[in-house]
C-alpha cells in the first residue's frame, strides 16, 4: 500500500514520489527516489478517470502494462530505460530512468527552432531508436517533440512515452474504436484505419523534423478537421528551413507508405549531410532490365482504354488524395466535438491549384536551353495522341498507366492523367500542375554516340540549367544498344516550386538517337524514378 507523508507518497514500499515533472500518454510523471537502491528515477502513474467503468479501467491498466513490456525489452542509448513495473492500490506505475532535461517540445518553445545540422543529429538518433524498436516488433505510434527528451549537459536524445505503443500480435486500443495519437504527427494510413507498420513512425519523424526546424508541424491548422485534411489531402509544403535536408523530409512525408523513405536510407542521407554539409540526394541508378518495371504491373488489357481527359487526377498520388478527402471527412464526422462538418471539409478540396503556364523540361542533348512560356502564353497541342491496346507491343503496361501511340511515331506508357504537350523538337507528357514531366526527343546520331552527347550536356549544364549541380553521366546500355544515363539537379522553374531532379537516358537504336527523361521536384525522386523506368522500359520507336 502507498504511504502518505506531508508532501510525498511512497508506493510499493520503495519509491518516494517527490515532484510532478510532466504528463504523458494518459499518465502523470513524477521525479522519485528509489529508497532501496538510493537513486533518482522517474515514475509514471496511470491517472484513472473516475467515470470509467470497471472494464474501461481495466483496459487502461492493460495499456500501461503493455507500454512497460514493450519498452522493457528494448536496449538502446536513445530509448528510455524501464527499471520496474509495480502496482499500488490497484493502480500501475512504471519506473524509468530519470532524464534531467526537458522535452524537445519545451526546448523549441524556450529556445526556438534548431538548425539543419542539429535536426539531422536528432533525426539520426531517433532513427536508431526506431530501428531498434521496429526490429523488436514494437511500433511507437506517437512520435512527436513532446515525447522526445533532451538530456541536460549532454543533449542526448531519448525517445520516451511508448504509451500507445503497439506490440506485434497485441490488441490495440484503436481496435476498440478509439483513435489514439497526435493528429499533426499521425501518418495518413493510420488516419484511414489501415493496418500500419514501421513506415507510420517514419512519417511522424518527417513531421517532427519539420517542427524542430521551423517551430511547428507542417500540418498544424486551426481545427481538427483542418489538420486531418492537411494530413491526407492538402499539398505538403515542408518549411524553407528544411531545404538542407529536403530529400529526407520529403521522402519521409510520402503519403504512400510503399514509397516512403526507409529508416536505413534516411539515416544514410542525414549522415551524408553531416559529413559533407551538402544537401543529400538518393541516387537511384537506372538498370536496364525488366526488374525495373514496378511490381504493380498487371497483364495487358484485352481492349483499348479510353484516353484520360486532362482534368483527370494524375498517378497514384492523386488517387490517394481523392481517397483522402473521403477519409478525412469520415474521421471528422466520427469525432464528435471537432466543430467541423464533413461537408465543410469536402468543400476545402481544391488540389494543388493552378501553376504558371507550361514550361519546357530540362535541357536535353543537342537541344537549346528551354525557357518558361511567357505569362498568358498558350501551348498548342497538335494531333492528340490515341490510346491503343497494350497488346500492340510486347511491353507490360503497369496498373495506373496507359499505352500511348504518339503522332510522332513512337509509343510508351504514361501515367493516367498525363497530357501531351509538344514543344519544338521535344514532346512532353505532363502531370496536372506540371509537377512531373516526361520528355522525349528523337534525332540523328551524333559523333561519339550517347556517352559523348551526355557528357557535352553535363559540361553545358550550368549554362543551360540555373543552379546546376550534382551532375553525373554513366555509361550503360539499353535493349543491347549503347546508352548513357545523365542525372542532375538544378534550381527549377520557380522559387516557389524549388529545385528539380532529372533522370535522362540517351541511346542509339537503328539509325536514330533517342532521348527520354523525367523531371520532378527534389524529394519526389522515387515516384519520378518509377515514371522514368516505365517510360524507358515501354518506349517503342516507329
Amino acid at each position: 500500500m502507498g504511504t502518505e507523508g506531508e508532501n510525498v507518497r511512497v508506493i510499493a514500499g520503495r519509491y518516494r514520489l517527490e515532484e510532478r515533472i510532466g504528463r504523458g500518454g494518459m499518465g502523470l510523471v513524477w521525479r522519485a527516489a528509489d529508497q532501496l537502491l538510493g537513486r533518482q528515477v522517474a515514475v509514471k502513474e496511470l491517472v484513472l478517470d473516475p467515470s470509467l467503468s470497471a472494464e474501461e479501467a481495466r483496459l487502461q491498466r492493460e495499456r500501461t502494462l503493455r507500454e512497460a513490456r514493450a519498452v522493457a525489452q528494448l536496449r538502446h542509448p536513445h530509448i528510455i530505460v524501464v527499471h520496474d513495473v509495480v502496482e499500488d492500490d490497484e493502480r500501475p506505475y512504471i519506473v524509468m530512468e530519470l532524464i534531467d532535461g526537458g522535452s524537445l517540445a519545451e526546448r523549441i518553445a524556450g529556445r526556438g527552432p534548431v538548425d539543419a545540422r542539429e535536426a539531422a543529429r536528432i533525426g539520426i538518433d531517433l532513427l536508431g531508436a526506431l530501428r531498434r524498436a521496429h526490429g523488436a516488433g514494437v511500433l511507437h505510434r506517437d512520435l512527436k517533440p513532446a515525447n522526445v527528451l533532451m538530456e541536460a549537459g549532454t543533449d542526448r536524445v531519448v525517445l520516451t512515452d511508448f504509451g500507445i505503443a503497439q506490440v506485434a500480435g497485441a490488441t490495440t486500443l484503436t481496435e476498440s474504436g478509439s483513435f489514439v495519437g497526435s493528429p499533426e504527427y499521425t501518418a495518413p494510413e493510420r488516419m484511414s484505419g489501415e493496418r500500419t507498420g514501421p513506415e507510420s513512425d517514419l512519417w511522424s519523424l518527417g513531421a517532427l523534423l519539420c517542427a524542430v526546424l521551423s517551430g511547428e508541424s507542417p500540418f498544424r491548422r486551426d481545427s481538427l478537421g483542418g489538420i486531418l485534411h492537411a494530413v491526407v489531402v492538402d499539398e505538403i509544403r515542408p518549411p524553407v528551413q528544411a531545404q538542407p535536408i529536403l530529400p529526407v523530409v520529403r521522402g519521409l512525408l510520402e503519403r504512400d507508405p510503399e514509397r516512403r523513405l526507409d529508416a536505413a536510407e534516411a539515416e544514410r542521407l542525414l549522415r551524408e549531410f553531416l559529413d559533407t554539409g551538402r544537401t543529400p540526394r538518393a541516387p537511384v541508378a537506372y538498370t536496364p532490365t525488366q526488374r525495373d518495371v514496378p511490381r504493380r504491373a498487371v497483364p495487358p488489357p484485352e481492349v483499348p482504354e479510353a484516353p484520360t481527359p486532362p482534368a483527370a487526377l494524375a498517378s497514384r498520388s492523386s488517387r490517394h488524395s481523392a481517397r483522402g478527402v473521403l477519409i478525412a471527412a469520415a474521421l471528422v464526422a466520427a469525432m464528435a466535438g471537432a466543430g467541423v462538418s464533413a461537408a465543410a471539409l469536402l468543400m476545402r478540396e481544391g488540389g494543388n491549384g493552378s501553376r504558371t503556364p507550361a514550361s519546357s523540361g530540362p535541357s536535353s542533348p543537342s537541344a537549346s536551353p528551354s525557357r518558361p512560356s511567357a505569362p498568358g502564353a498558350t501551348v498548342t497541342v497538335t494531333r492528340p495522341p490515341t490510346t491503343v491496346p497494350a497488346s500492340a507491343t510486347s511491353r507490360t503496361v503497369p496498373s495506373g498507366y496507359r499505352l500511348t501511340h504518339d503522332p510522332d511515331r513512337f509509343s510508351l506508357a504514361v501515367p493516367d492523367g498525363f497530357t501531351r504537350s509538344p514543344q519544338g523538337e521535344r514532346i512532353f507528357y505532363m502531370s496536372p500542375g506540371e509537377t512531373f514531366r516526361i520528355g522525349i526527343k528523337m534525332s540523328d546520331p551524333e559523333p561519339g554516340g550517347p556517352l559523348a552527347v551526355m557528357r557535352r550536356s553535363d559540361a553545358d549544364g550550368p549554362a543551360n540549367n540555373p543552379g546546376y549541380h550534382d551532375g553525373r553521366v554513366t555509361e550503360t546500355s539499353h535493349n543491347g544498344n549503347p546508352a548513357a544515363l545523365w542525372e542532375f539537379t538544378w534550381n527549377g522553374f520557380t522559387a516557389a516550386e524549388g529545385p528539380r531532379h532529372t533522370y535522362d537516358l540517351c541511346w542509339e537504336e537503328g539509325d536514330r538517337m533517342y532521348d527520354v527523361w523525367v523531371s520532378a521536384p527534389v524529394g519526389k525522386e522515387q515516384e519520378s524514378k518509377e515514371y522514368f523506368d516505365v517510360a524507358v522500359g515501354t518506349f517503342v520507336p516507329g
